[in-house]
Parts: structure tokens; sequence; C-alpha cells
């Protein structure tokens, strides 16, 4: 059996509909939309619609999951194409604000409605979360071994890790177009703050 927190497969039509409830969600809020405005934004009948999705909370689940997943797959990566402590935390920082610019809507649903999800829906999110975050710490410790960087506390990773996660609030699709630039401001960010000296 399938845990929550498990990758599913994920069909282009399920991907469509889940970016346009993703926008649903994020401007007017998941309580605020109900199933006959899913239905008429995504252009399915509502046995179309349940055909793809479940729930509406299996929804909002896999809007917030799905992001998450690609995150966790394109940090594993760049884990594994670069050793450079340096060189996989610029790349770590482009793939998170890929994500802040491209999936919005899915990190501002995410961050604003994980409330809405029974409890279990919600402990799958948050491990997540807590996977992301200890590549990060694993990359953080690497570069320590290696006398590259100082040692950074978890208190302190959680910090630098926020200053990207809640870029969703001010960083949007409108950014698009100097991601690259953008990424390098946060990757020096934290290099400066975890160098020694």
């Amino acid at each position: 059996m399938q845990t929550p927190a498990e990758k599913r497969p994920i069909s282009d039509t399920k991907r469509a509909i889940m970016k346009t409830a993703a926008q649903l969600f994020a401007e007017k809020g998941y309580g605020s939309v109900g199933t006959a405005e899913l239905s008429s934004a995504t252009n399915h009948g509502k046995g179309a619609l349940y055909h793809h999705i479940r729930s509406k909370e299996d929804l909002l689940f896999d809007i917030m999951t799905v992001y998450l997943h690609d995150l966790l797959a394109g940090a594993e990566t760049i884990l594994a194409d670069s050793d450079d402590p340096e060189q996989r935390i610029r790349a770590l920082s482009l793939g998170l604000m890929q994500a802040v610019v491209q999936d919005n809507a899915e990190m501002t649903v995410c961050f604003r409605e994980v409330h809405a999800l029974s409890p279990e829906y919600r402990r799958a999110v948050l491990r997540l979360h807590g996977d992301y975050f200890r590549l990060w710490e694993r990359v953080m410790n690497e570069a320590r071994d290696t006398a590259r960087l100082r040692a950074v506390d978890p208190d302190e990773l959680k910090a630098l890790l926020g200053m990207y996660f809640y870029a969703f609030l001010w960083v949007g699709p409108q950014r698009a177009g100097d991601i690259e630039a953008l990424a390098e401001k946060f990757a020096g960010l934290v290099l400066r703050a975890c160098r020694k000296g």
C-alpha cells in the first residue's frame, strides 16, 4: 500500500488540473473554492474531474507534494553531479528559486493551507520538508568536514532556508527572466554567512 509521502505518477491532464487549482487556492483560499468552480476553471465536468483527483483534499495534498518531490529529485541530482560545496550550494539555490518562481502558487498553497489537511497528510508534507532540510544539512556538514565552510547549526540552516521559502511572498512568475541572478544573490548570502573567518 502506498504511503501519503510516496511520489505517485501524475498524468499531464492531472498536472494541468493541479496547476489551475493551485492558482485558485492561492488566490481565494482552499476553503473558498468549491467543486463547481474547480470543474468550471479546469473545463472538466464533475465526473471527469473526480476521475482525475479522487477528492478535493487529495488534490490539495498533490499540489503540496508534487513540487516538493520534484525539488528533492533535482537536489539529489545536484549532489550526485558535484562534490564541490560552493557549486552545490549555488545549484541548490538555483533549483529552489526556480521552484519559488515556477511553482509559486503551489508553494503559496503549501505554506498557507497545510492546516486544511488531515493529520496523516499534514505529517507527510512535513516529512518531505524535513527530507529537503536534511539534504541541505548534509551539504553543509560535508562542507564543514572538508574545512570549506564553518559549522552551521540547525537553527542557522532553518533561517537560511526560510529566506528562500518565504520568498514566495514577494518573488513570483514575473521574476522568471532574472531567476539565475536572483538565485546567485541568495547563494551569495548563504556562502557569506557560512564562510570561515
